[in-house]
């Protein structure tokens, strides 16, 4: 991996590495809320996003850098 470079200039606005746990808690809620709405008869719904706030995350979203070095550019 040591030739292993980032194509474009967007990253992470914190500095966090991963959301892996944000979205494991995510998928939890939504899959519990759509078992609940199941059982009493009621239409589930089809989005993660439309249970769960996506902006509570450890990353608030991404940015564009222009002036990215090669150190920041490594995977």
């Amino acid at each position: 991996m040591s030739r292993s470079v980032r194509k474009t200039k967007i990253f992470g606005i914190t500095n966090t590495e991963s959301e892996k746990q944000d979205k494991r808690r995510w998928n939890r809620t939504f899959r519990k809320v759509c078992k609940k709405l199941i059982r009493l008869e009621k239409e589930a719904p089809i989005k993660v996003r439309s249970i769960t706030e996506v902006w509570d995350g450890a990353k608030d979203g991404k940015r564009y850098d222009r002036g990215a070095t090669k150190i920041k550019m490594r995977k």
